[in-house]
């Protein structure tokens, strides 16, 4: 009789930071109900990867859950695999936070439920040859990765019914190519499929395996799944397929398979991640190029031949996609760096090191129809325990007053500004309007700066398509959550509004006769000035308990078809111990004619939610008609506008010399997540502007001041 071997990896997490909710509706209608069903099926052997994230919540709030896990693990159903403890992408991380997290998770698991696991479950499959070393170091024997993987190494279909050996440095790991065949069934398509597939592999040496390894959230959480999964009894039909097969079909464990079968041979795989992911780090132009070529090659049925030759781009490219992403994931590597030059010489970093990897839970550096960064919740969770591990850090070094550093932070060939204190981080771009891209507040660990530029994205255009093309199931199967196109209100296109400059604070802008609010808000306006996005030179002077950072560019603006030059000087005055920052402004005209100017500010502010009643403005300490920070509006003769948040417990106010015209409006993307195209909220632009006639120089000062409210309603952790 043919036989063959199956292996079965299910991996489940919940990103730091995500909502209560979501967690208990991922147990509810996921992690329970598979386990409900697993347990029924004694013969059905699987592994099970679970993120310390997930760990940790449900040990709390779900204790009866641990213990079941526990004795199925000790009647030997499951097989549980390790992983970074905070589902952290490994290449991108440096190796103490690599190996550090992985034992943290391997002991974690020894602990609750008294094994020691070998096999790891690698976040996003995102793999870098070097991290074979991490992970053999860490005590890995085996990791499950994507067949595609494989393929882009030339592999065929037929030589990954196995295992393959690698190395690094001698540092020997067994990669197991998971099925894509079986990821496309498993759920989506009748049970019947799944076997069939199976059985044609089926050898009479008996020593062939078929690998699958995906989410656990397939079961249940994406959409349609959880009915068809269990009320529709899928999930039971294929656990009751396997036993009943079980003369030829032999479900097993990783670690049983490489006690008695050999691997197939050595190989050393290509960078790569999952297919989708790939096809998502693309910039805009190659993203859409390579649909179009992925949909002539299905057309001609040339893509199952050439697929090796056929993938996307590189998964640190999310950090040249988006900057935002880029800026989490350098200062996650300079608190890192601080940490273990700490920890190398004093006591007391575990606590940081704790927050650090935290920090790098992987959902917060990434976007496709999974990743978060679009998410302001999880980029907010990941820039708070770099916060907290940052005040830790500061603590232990005993730092006081403001200290300036000139470094290159993002990696762009160009230096900024990192001003720090155990009360405010600035970072400053001089390269880049002389804005402020990051604004910490560490008593509440909170990043007013952290907001997402509007950019297009490559599936937007799907957004115009028809109802009528977007896909469906048939009666007997489920769409993929890849296939399907879904959103979440109407006319969601009306909402695609593009950025032609990096949102950040401190902009300044010189606008057009006709400029508007709805205009300025999308984008769509007249700039006459040189000054959003070009350099500034800057000038730091640190006296006994203050600081002074000037800011200059000799730029030009346009008067009708003059192109005039015009200097431009702010200077941010910070005093130790305060959280005030007042920037004093002076615009010096070097011609000899008077210039009829237009001036305005921007600041760009980032709070945890846009349409809550605890998230208001105040202006000159009233609520005004509409005070959501969602709200979009323009008042006059403004000398104080206030942002306030009670649930991160936070206020930001600004102050104006000179009485001024203040437009505010939301920052919403709209993107693409395994729910459908969303609109999501990513802060607010406060514009402060002037109408002024400039002789020679105009002088004013903005102060703006952060500040802890006494009704911070989060939930501490």
């Amino acid at each position: 009789m043919n036989r063959i071997n199956l292996l079965l990896a299910v991996h489940n997490h919940q990103p730091v930071g995500n909502f209560d909710f979501v967690f208990r509706e991922a147990y509810d209608r996921a992690y329970k109900p598979f386990l409900d069903v697993l347990e029924k099926h004694p013969g059905v052997r699987l592994s099970l990867h679970y993120s310390g994230v997930l760990l940790d919540w449900l040990e709390k709030e779900r204790p009866e859950y641990i213990t079941r896990i526990r004795e199925l693990v000790s009647s030997g159903q499951i097989e549980l695999l390790t992983g970074a403890y905070y589902e952290a992408i490994l290449p991108v991380l440096p190796e103490e936070d690599r190996t550090g997290q992985i034992t943290m998770l391997t002991k974690h698991i020894k602990k609750a439920f008294d094994t020691t696991p070998t096999g790891m479950w690698l976040a996003e499959r995102v793999w870098e040859q070097p991290v074979a070393r991490s992970l053999a170091e860490s005590g890995v024997k085996f990791v499950p990765l994507d067949d595609a993987h494989f393929c882009y190494a030339g592999l065929s279909e037929e030589e990954m019914l196995g295992y393959y050996m690698t190395e690094e440095g001698g540092n020997l790991l067994a990669l197991f190519p998971t099925s894509k065949k079986l990821r496309y069934t498993i759920p989506f398509q009748p049970v019947e499929r799944t076997i069939e597939y199976l059985r044609s592999w089926a050898s009479e040496a008996g020593t062939r395996i078929l690998t699958f390894g995906d989410d656990g959230e397939k079961f249940g959480v994406w959409p349609t799944t959880h009915k068809h999964v269990y009320e529709n009894g899928w999930l039971e039909q294929f656990f009751s397929a396997l036993e009943a097969n079980s003369d030829w079909l032999k479900v097993r464990h990783f670690t049983e398979v490489m006690r008695e079968i050999p691997p197939v041979g050595r190989i050393y795989l290509p960078t790569a991640s999952y297919p989708e992911m790939l096809h998502w780090v693309l910039p805009v132009r190659a993203f859409r190029d390579y649909e179009d070529f992925e949909k002539l090659m299905k057309e001609d049925k040339s893509i199952e031949k050439y697929a090796q030759f056929v993938h996307g781009g590189f998964w640190r490219n999310f950090f040249v996609k988006y900057p935002e992403a880029n800026v989490l994931h350098k200062k996650m590597l300079r608190i890192s760096n601080r940490a273990h030059a700490l920890e190398k010489n004093r006591k007391g970093t575990r606590q940081a090191l704790r927050y650090l990897w935290a920090a790098q839970c992987n959902d917060a550096y990434w976007h496709g129809v999974f990743g978060g960064l679009y998410l302001p919740h999880l980029r907010m969770e990941a820039f708070r325990n770099l916060l907290r591990a940052e005040d830790v850090l500061n603590h232990l070094e005993k730092k006081a007053g403001y200290r300036v550093v000139t470094t290159d932070l993002d990696c762009d060939g160009r230096e900024e500004l990192l001003i720090e204190s155990p009360l405010l981080n600035l970072y400053i771009k001089p390269d880049e309007g002389g804005s402020v891209f990051e604004f910490d507040y560490l008593p509440v660990s909170f990043n007013i700066g952290n907001v997402m530029t509007r950019r297009e994205e490559g599936y937007h255009q799907k957004l115009w398509r028809s109802q009528s093309d977007t896909p469906t199931a048939s009666a007997e199967s489920v769409a993929s959550i890849h296939d399907l196109q879904l959103a979440k209100e109407q006319n969601l296109g009306q909402h695609l509004v593009y950025d032609w400059y990096r949102r950040a604070s401190l902009l300044d802008h010189f606008l057009g006769p006709g400029v508007t609010l709805d205009s300025f808000s999308r984008s769509r306006y007249a700039e006459l000035g040189d000054f959003v996005d070009q350099p500034y030179v800057p000038n730091v002077v640190r006296k006994s308990r203050s600081l002074r950072v000037a800011l200059r560019r000799n730029g030009h603006i346009w008067c009708g078809e003059r192109h005039l030059p015009l200097t431009l000087l702010k200077t941010l005055l910070l005093k130790d111990g305060s959280s005030e920052v007042e920037v004093e402004y002076e615009i010096q005209n070097p011609g000899t004619g008077a210039l009829d100017l237009w001036f305005g500010v921007e600041f760009a502010i980032g709070l945890s939610a846009g349409d809550a009643p605890d998230r208001y403005y105040l202006v000159n300490g009233e609520r005004p008609t509409d005070p959501r920070l969602c709200s979009l509006g323009s008042v006059d003769s403004v000398s104080s506008l206030t942002l306030v948040d009670e649930w991160v417990g936070i206020r930001v106010r600004l102050d104006f010399e000179q009485s001024t015209t203040v437009w505010r409006f939301p920052i919403e993307t709209v993107s693409l997540s395994e729910a459908g195209f969303e609109r999501v909220y990513q802060g607010s632009v406060v514009f402060p502007n002037w109408q002024i006639r400039l002789e020679k120089t105009w002088r004013t000062w903005i102060r703006q001041t952060v500040l802890s409210t006494s009704k911070n309603k989060r939930r501490q952790s």
